[in-house]
């Protein structure tokens, strides 16, 4: 299921405009229950292949569609497939609740808005038009440019995110659940070169993970047509959860560290520190992936879960 809300308004109103015609509608209706190509959905809607593919054009820029180009007897054709069984629109804000009581805040932080760095070479970063700032000058990660980043990396450091937490001052937090598409950083890529990669929140390192390698075998899903081949392609989607008992990465235990230990109360925001430690055994580096480069179409995804006492109200 897609959901998308009024905290991404540039998202809503693509979604919305997709839409907003009874063709647009009827071509994702006829791609219930299998693929199509253009020329197939022209004939069943008795439309003009051109009107059509304009109409393919604005569903996939919406990502409510896919196409893929397929060998034909001549040349080739763009074979359509629908991404979504459900769309949820919602006008609230980041704010939901669930059947149980509990209430959840999300908020998805640009890569390129850190609040704080310290980077060593290699390392850059680029936008989905090109590169932003030179490579391998530690410098330009203090460029007002890097707020446009959708993929940077570094060898050594880490990059710091303020995240806000528009919670009430009286709620109970029961968790806290963080993720990002990373892997390791190698010269080019190196599908074999490991790297240790810590997390922190409000200066408590919650775990660490060992990436196996900076990907590069095939193209990112994500990645723009300049993106050249030999560079890095894509990571691996990674969550750290955080509750009242413990730490886990991708639902594995990874550390004793429990909601109680991240000095919540220090609203109204909170720390995310994400690098390599200089005594780390295996230092390959951070690639971080925003939402036009790799394979996830998101960039940091910050979901905090509390509920609220009820001599105390609700917000």
């Amino acid at each position: 299921m897609l959901e998308v809300g009024i905290h991404e308004p540039d998202k809503l109103v693509q979604v919305a405009h997709a839409l907003s015609t009874r063709s647009r509608v009827d071509i994702l209706r006829l791609l219930n229950t299998r693929s199509m190509n253009i020329i197939e959905l022209a004939e069943t809607l008795e439309l003009p292949v051109s009107t059509v593919a304009n109409n393919v054009k604005i569903l996939e820029a919406a990502k409510l569609i896919n196409t893929e180009l397929l060998p034909a007897v001549r040349g080739a054709m763009k074979v359509c497939s629908r991404n979504y069984d459900d769309i949820l629109i919602s006008l609230n804000s980041s704010i939901r609740t669930s059947k149980d009581g509990m209430k959840f805040y999300e908020v998805e932080m640009p890569i390129g808005h850190y609040s704080d760095c310290e980077v060593h070479p290699t390392c850059g970063m680029a936008s989905s038009e090109g590169m932003l700032v030179r490579e391998d000058e530690p410098a330009s990660f203090y460029h007002p440019k890097h707020v446009g980043a959708q993929i940077l990396w570094f060898r050594k450091g880490y990059v710091e995110y303020q995240f806000p937490l528009e919670v009430p001052q009286n709620a109970r937090i029961q968790s806290l659940e963080l993720s990002m598409e990373m892997c390791s950083e190698a010269p080019n890529y190196d599908n074999d070169w490991p790297s240790d990669i810590s997390v922190w929140i409000n200066g408590v390192e919650i775990g660490m993970w060992t990436s196996p390698g900076d990907f590069g075998d095939r193209r990112g899903t994500l990645n723009p047509p300049w993106w050249e081949d030999w560079m890095t392609q894509y990571g691996l989607l990674k969550t750290w959860r955080v509750d009242r008992e413990r730490t886990t990465l991708d639902m594995q235990k990874v550390s004793d560290v429990t909601i109680d230990d991240l000095n919540l109360d220090q609203r109204p925001s909170l720390r995310v520190r994400i690098g390599v430690k200089p005594d780390a055994i295996h230092k390959g580096g951070v690639n971080l992936f925003g939402k036009q480069f790799g394979d996830y179409d998101q960039d940091l995804v910050l979901q905090i879960a509390y509920t609220m006492d009820e001599d105390t109200g609700s917000i």
